[in-house]
């Protein structure tokens, strides 16, 4: 097994989506990046903490790569604003990929100079590369959250629209 951890805004968006792709075991929100141990949700959402919300992804790289992942990554997120996802403003929803290894960090630097040659975005990249340092997994309630409260305004407005692109996009892919 390996692991991605990525932050594209809110991790209740990353989560739902990855849940559906063939070769993800497992996808547990929590927050890196900052400096607070053991941040709380809502130190977190007030811009507190220094950490980003992020979904830490486990997958088999025998049925799908991590090259994979940062290309479903770049669809489920806008990589182009700096410290916010739309309505969700502040560092905690910033666009990030927390490597493990060097050879996530260079493929991920791949995948944004590839994706910034192409001019797939009409704005520059601003995707955060760091290391993954400390993983703080979120509180249980947020597990699986978009599937436990798809009538939830938010889920409603954000996510389904998401998670529609998506579908459409990796059908290939989907368990």
């Amino acid at each position: 097994m390996a692991q991605a951890t990525l932050g594209g805004g809110c991790f209740w968006c990353i989560e739902s989506a990855f849940l559906q792709v063939t070769g993800v075991t497992d996808v547990q929100p929590g927050y890196t990046g900052g400096e607070t141990t053991n941040p709380s949700y809502e130190a977190v959402c007030r811009g507190d903490t220094g950490h980003a919300e992020v979904a830490r992804i486990s997958y088999d790289p025998e049925q799908i790569s991590y090259r994979q992942i940062l290309e479903i990554f770049f669809t489920l997120h806008d990589p182009t604003q700096l410290n916010r996802q739309g309505h969700d403003v502040g560092t905690q929803y910033r666009s990030a990929i927390f490597y493990h290894n060097e050879e996530q960090k260079q493929q991920a630097k791949e995948i944004i100079a590839e994706l910034s040659q192409d001019q797939a975005f009409a704005d520059p990249i601003v995707t955060e590369v760091s290391p993954l340092e400390t993983f703080y997994p979120a509180e249980d309630y947020h597990k699986n959250y978009y599937e436990r409260n798809p009538g939830n305004p938010y889920c409603q407005a954000v996510i389904s629209p998401k998670l529609a692109k998506f579908r459409r996009t990796f059908s290939s892919l989907l368990k």
